[in-house]
């Protein structure tokens, strides 16, 4: 029995080893030349000039909202039109509730005007 995890096993262990090789390696010779700007934590290009806890606008919630939506319904649109020939009644059913569901969310987000832009 635990001869079939035995290759499991080993691949774990493989994985984590090129993993700490690599780490050990890379912070090894690596360059070590620290400065203000390297060790800053903003990345932008500019210091920050409000607190980091202040709230967001709603809108921003809904763009994220609304590419969800968008990258969803086209990761489950392209397998589901490979197959739609084969497919058969529960399939497109199924299909057909996932596509309302979405389109409630996406009639949501135009009513709440997420979609214009000022």
């Amino acid at each position: 029995m635990l001869e079939n995890y035995l290759p499991i096993l080993f691949f774990i262990f493989f994985g984590l080893l090129v993993g700490a090789v690599v780490s050990i390696l890379g912070f090894v010779l690596g360059s070590h030349h620290p400065d203000p700007e390297k060790n800053s934590p903003y990345e932008c290009g500019f210091e920050a000039f409000e607190d980091a806890r202040m709230k967001m606008d709603v809108r921003y919630y809904l763009v994220a909202i609304l590419f969800i939506l968008f990258d969803l319904e086209i990761a489950f649109l392209f397998p589901w039109a490979v197959i739609l020939r084969d497919a058969g009644l529960f399939e497109f059913t199924a299909m057909l509730i996932f596509l309302i569901i979405l389109t409630i969310g996406f009639i949501y987000e135009w009513k709440k005007g997420a979609l214009e832009w000022e």
